[in-house]
């Protein structure tokens, strides 16, 4: 049996989302994105560290 999701709650949790959700000061949107780009460069290096070392395994280039 499908059950169908309730209307009502899905409304009253998205006011309450709402309602304590505030608009982050310079100063937070700062370190969140510096946060983030150093994130993705760390991810890019290891995938990219990865690549050389399984294209020397492999004898491939990349």
């Amino acid at each position: 049996m499908v059950k169908i999701p309730d209307i009502g709650a899905f409304i009253d949790n998205s006011k309450h989302i709402l309602h304590t959700s505030y608009k982050p000061t310079q100063d937070e949107f700062n370190k969140t994105a510096k946060v983030v780009i150093i994130g993705i460069l760390l991810i890019g290096f290891v995938g990219f560290i990865i690549s050389l070392i399984v294209g020397y395994i492999s004898g491939s280039p990349i």
